[in-house]
């Protein structure tokens, strides 16, 4: 039975942190916490009611695009890796952006992010699909009281922010002011551009819905499929691998043995050829102005623990 105390943990991510039973809970994975996870995967079916039109299709591409650039660019890039610099203002609004692809705040992201490289495939690590299997790799790592903590040690330059606090706090504000944003807009398209043949509840269950679901797969595989599927081009003591899939579907974030070997690159793919999809806009905003001192891959890294140039023999 779900007691007022659960309830305010849902709205507010602070409550009952300290207590010993959330600190203590181990591996078990904490399914009330868990419920409105599940629900978005139900609600996708909706659509099956909703049906589809151009204006909700294109809706929620823009916004997996969108989302999806916040998270690598940003939550990956920017706060977990700090592979540049940019202004306090791009910084919120590229937090609350990544916030409303439903993967809790930045500084969450990165604190247990930065605990993955700490322990990369190694046993502490949370989502190595080696230690734990694949599916607990993917999503089952996240679901545990243990890992809804923000790990602190690894964000304490963030904490100074009261804005980035704020997200932490309260990381479903933006997801929420998103959906109900989408669900009125599409409201007014289906009285002002009846042609468009849209409305509320489609416009949510594709912007929302379908898109948000879709951006955490794809998110997920980063964890669990680029550490057992693809090529190794350097020796970096994990199982990270290169996926130009992975790297399609995520802008630029499959080229994760390149990222492991050298994590504060701002470019992961190394190569002209390596399709990466965030570099390239934060090339763009670089010109702009709006992000600087991206960080290059130096030579010496590139030429440094080849394993694709090494003997046959040596790479068994």
């Amino acid at each position: 039975m779900m007691t007022p105390g659960w309830l305010l943990r849902w709205v507010d991510n602070y409550a009952g942190i300290e207590s010993a039973s959330v600190r203590n809970a181990g591996d078990r994975v904490d399914w009330l916490r868990c419920i409105p996870f599940i629900a978005m995967h139900v609600a996708c079916v909706a659509v099956f009611w909703t049906g589809a039109s151009v204006a909700a299709v294109s809706t929620a591409v823009v916004l997996y695009v969108v989302r999806m650039f916040a998270i690598t660019g940003f939550y990956h890039r920017y706060f977990s890796h700090r592979s540049f610099k940019t202004s306090r203002w791009l910084q919120a609004l590229m937090a609350w952006v990544g916030c409303t692809s439903v993967q809790r705040d930045p500084m969450w992201w990165a604190s247990h992010h930065a605990h993955h490289h700490a322990h990369s495939d190694d046993p502490p690590d949370p989502h190595s699909p080696s230690q734990r299997g694949f599916l607990r790799s993917h999503i089952g790592w996240f679901m545990t009281p243990d890992a809804f903590l923000t790990r602190r040690s690894y964000v304490r330059d963030w904490a100074r922010y009261p804005e980035l606090l704020f997200l932490n706090r309260f990381d479903w504000a933006p997801p929420l002011v998103l959906a109900l944003g989408l669900f009125g807009v599409g409201e007014l398209l289906a009285t002002f551009a009846p042609g468009l043949a849209t409305n509320g509840w489609q416009m949510l269950v594709w912007g929302f819905f379908l898109s948000t679901i879709a951006l955490h797969h794809a998110t997920f595989t980063v964890n669990s499929l680029a550490h057992t599927w693809g090529a190794r081009r350097y020796e970096t003591g994990d199982h990270s691998r290169n996926n130009l899939l992975i790297a399609v579907l995520t802008l630029g974030e499959g080229w994760h043995n390149n990222h492991h070997h050298y994590p504060g690159s701002t470019r992961q793919g190394f190569y002209w050829w390596e399709f990466d999809f965030t570099y390239y806009v934060l090339w763009l905003f670089e010109r702009l102005g709006l992000v600087w001192d991206l960080r290059p891959v130096p030579a010496e890294v590139l030429a440094r623990n080849r394993v694709d140039l090494a003997p046959r023999e040596a790479q068994a």
